[in-house]
């Protein structure tokens, strides 16, 4: 998962360059120690347009509204995440306690 300092960068690259974006993404991953596949939920900024030639307040006022889109997409989608990830900590629970147990030998000498 991503840090919150990585995401900050991100959120803040994509407001000065505007047209991003961030979105939820769903990950998948193995848990060997419960033997089942386990889901997890990311934010991931993704560019969905640039500002190209534009000058005095029409670009300042594009920035501003983007810089906006950027921010509302970044709590919409945290939020999401936070709710989505507590559904899958839920999900990983009940299937771990539900799959079959490994029973490790120790070594005894």
């Amino acid at each position: 998962m991503h840090s919150r300092h990585s995401l900050a960068a991100v959120a803040i690259a994509c407001a000065l360059t505007t047209g991003c974006v961030i979105v939820p993404v769903t990950v998948a991953d193995y848990d060997v120690q419960c033997q089942v596949v386990t889901r997890h939920m990311e934010l991931q900024a993704v560019q969905i347009g640039a500002i190209h030639n534009c000058s005095n307040d029409a670009c300042v006022g594009l920035v501003i509204v983007a810089a906006g889109v950027a921010a509302a997409s970044a709590i919409v989608s945290g939020s999401i995440v936070v709710v989505g990830n507590i559904a899958f900590w839920a999900e990983r629970r009940s299937n771990c306690l539900l799959a079959p147990s490994v029973v490790v030998p120790s070594p005894q000498g």
